[in-house]
């Protein structure tokens, strides 16, 4: 038993201690030292700074700048803990005005690494190094160095096993240095900056007064030409910036970039303001892009909050909140954005303007599709029929599928030569069938509530062709009545489809309603997941790679799955910078666009910020492949389809749940109904 008298004493800890917890605190990983190391270097009044960094930044980060320098006498004192030259008294903390100021940064580093730091003052004709040796000082010595300040870090880590051990691979800690180094780019577009991973350049940003430009080299012009530009003013506060179209929205909040007074911050007020300014124009779940920067007086904010600074402290949140809210909601009102105006399909893309999300029934692309798939059957036809008769066509494909019209380009303009009507008619019945791998590209989500039904085509051809009167049988295709009918007439199982969502099977004890899309996606994933355990997924090579610009940090993730993604039939590589080329795919995949495809891949990697095990990844990746190939709410099946799904329905392990959990299926029993209808007494 430990008596009073043996308890330990409290004593002071040594320098060395207290600069190993201040690390845990600042360091987390390499991206935390080229965090510090930038905002000191921005500090130091820099034009241009370089960041070289080896093995993912675990055996060299070096940061040079052309900044003011560090006096030959105050060499020591940098690296000494609570040192600074940004603070003079207790007041300025409550008006900060550089990015650092706590005077830990240098000291934790050189604490676990071995730290070497050069720096030479334009007065000074030679400049001064120290080397820092694990927390060890030595003695400084003159050295010949240009004016500024270099900094080196090697083997971070090198004391603390424990932390270097839980260091990723080499490529996921260069994307989170990355994501670092686009933070200070965005920030200082003023800047020339300079990242080099390996000895290869990956970004080297001349400075430029516009921030659009910086947006398109981190993120593609794709993106950035969907950017919405927003700037306001409210007393001595400004908002400005830029944020993303809804079409650009992103599964988690990774993408919403705040800065203030040039400092990267997360605040939740102001995150909620953004996502209340979006309401309506954005499916559940999914989160707007936005790179805004607020501009307000020093003493207004408090940024000594966390030690990371990225948590601050306002003075009068709810002025901001308003701003960020009303700013942005002006913006969408002055561009007919949610407000109740209907745009056709194509002006809504042609004039870059939106709609409510329930408004805009199709895509402008299936649309424009749609009509260019039925002028060119026309044109085939009249060369076999003169007399125009379009009719067999039209039973054809009287009702198309809304995904195949991301196809049909190739099949209108891949050959110009004629075929038989049966064979065009056939080519167009193959191109739009989609069967059970149809794709629907607005549904974000596991089970998305936009019908995707186009006008049938027979509609279409017959506007294409007002002197021909269709018959009445041929435009009626596929009338309510139709619908309603069973499936297979006269067979033992009988079924129908409402609301285009479930199907309404009968049985011998009652009835069963089923979600047609929790059904298909839980056949399609177990097909997957066979398919993937027995190693015969087969892969669909592209004769023509197909490149994806993405960010820094979401390039380094993907290419660090770059074997897993192998095993799934998805095959990508480097293509240099901020690019990566897909030259294979599933085929099981063969519907789904290889570009929605990988993007929500590393929608998926994000979110676990690559922190997951090879088994729930790959679990996780088949319960998404699996969501986006099956059929959605709110797509029409025709009879077949339907005894085809319900057939399928017997031949999976567990038939009556979802990958995500939801129930398949809800059964009424007959005892059930006659109770509810009275016919039991």
């Amino acid at each position: 038993m430990l008596l009073a008298t043996d308890a330990p004493r409290i004593q002071q800890l040594s320098q060395s201690v207290i600069n190993k917890i201040a690390a845990g605190e600042v360091i987390e990983r390499p991206a935390s030292v080229v965090k510090e190391l930038l905002e000191n270097s921005v500090d130091a009044l820099a034009t241009r700074i370089t960041v070289e960094i080896e093995a993912g930044g675990a055996e060299l980060i070096r940061i040079t700048d052309d900044g003011e320098g560090i006096h030959p006498d105050d060499i020591e004192l940098a690296v000494t803990a609570h040192a600074t030259s940004k603070l003079r008294g207790a007041d300025d903390l409550f008006r900060v005005r550089t990015m650092g100021f706590r005077g830990e940064a240098l000291a934790s580093i050189a604490e676990v690494s071995r730290f070497r730091l050069r720096s030479r003052r334009a007065e000074q004709l030679t400049g001064m190094e120290v080397d820092v040796e694990a927390g060890i000082l030595k003695e400084p010595r003159a050295c010949g160095c240009p004016v500024g300040t270099s900094i080196e870090v090697r083997q971070l880590f090198l004391n603390t096993p424990v932390r270097r051990k839980f260091l990723r691979t080499a490529s996921t800690e260069f994307a989170h240095i990355a994501e670092q180094f686009t933070r200070i780019a965005l920030a200082n577009p003023n800047l020339h900056l300079t990242l080099r991973h390996n000895d290869k350049t990956t970004f080297d940003l001349p400075a430029s007064p516009q921030l659009i430009e910086r947006l398109e080299v981190f993120y593609g012009s794709e993106l950035a030409g969907k950017l919405i530009p927003v700037d306001a003013s409210v007393g001595e506060a400004r908002l400005w910036g830029f944020v993303g179209h809804p079409s650009q929205s992103r599964s988690n909040r990774k993408g919403q970039y705040l800065f203030l007074n040039g400092r990267a911050i997360q605040d939740r007020s102001l995150q909620h303001a953004l996502g209340e300014a979006y309401r309506g124009l954005l499916m559940t779940g999914r989160y707007p892009l936005s790179f805004l920067f607020l501009e307000v007086p020093a003493d207004d904010v408090d940024v000594n909050v966390h030690p990371t600074k990225s948590e601050v402290r306002f003075r009068d949140s709810s002025a901001l909140y308003r701003l960020i809210l009303t700013t942005l909601r002006t913006r969408f009102l002055g561009m007919d954005i949610g407000r109740g105006h209907k745009l056709e399909a194509g002006a809504a893309i042609r004039d870059g303007g939106f709609g409510p999300h329930d408004d805009v029934p199709t895509s402008a692309r299936q649309a424009l599709a749609q009509q260019e798939l039925v002028n060119w059957a026309e044109s085939q036809i009249k060369r076999w029929q003169p007399n125009n008769d379009l009719s067999d066509l039209t039973a054809r494909v009287a009702e198309p599928s809304p995904a195949a019209f991301e196809q049909t380009s190739t099949t209108g303009n891949g050959d110009d030569s004629a075929g038989t009507p049966d064979d065009i008619a056939a080519a167009i019945e193959e191109t739009l069938s989609g069967g059970f791998g149809r794709s629907n590209a607005a549904d974000g989500g596991h089970d998305s509530e936009t019908s995707g039904v186009l006008a049938p085509a027979s509609r279409a051809v017959a506007a294409a062709s007002p002197d021909r009167e269709i018959p009445q049988t041929v435009r009626t295709v596929e009338t309510a009545e139709s619908r309603m009918r069973p499936a297979s007439a006269g067979a033992e199982l009988r079924a129908m489809q409402v609301h285009d969502c479930y199907l309404v099977v009968e049985t011998g004890d009652g009835l069963t309603v089923i979600d047609q899309h929790a059904l298909h996606e839980r056949i399609l994933y177990e097909h997957f997941r066979d398919r993937v355990l027995n190693g015969s997924v087969e892969v669909q090579r592209l004769l023509i790679p197909l490149p994806l610009e993405l960010s820094p940090r979401e390039t380094g993730l993907l290419l660090d799955q770059q074997e897993l993604l192998r095993e799934l039939g998805l095959l990508v590589e480097e293509f240099g910078r901020n690019t990566i080329a897909v030259t294979g795919y599933p085929t099981m995949m063969r519907r789904a666009s290889p570009d929605e495809l990988v993007r929500v891949i590393v929608e998926l990697l994000e979110e676990n910020d690559g922190r997951v095990s090879r088994r729930d990844l790959l679990d996780s990746l088949l319960h998404m492949m699996a969501c986006k190939a099956a059929i959605k709410a709110g797509q029409r099946l025709k009879p077949d389809e339907i005894e085809s799904l319900l057939a399928q329905r017997h031949l999976v392990d567990d038939a009556h749940h979802c990958p995500h959990g939801r129930p398949t299926a809800l059964t009424l029993s007959r005892m059930e109904l006659d109770r509810q209808f009275g016919r039991l007494g």
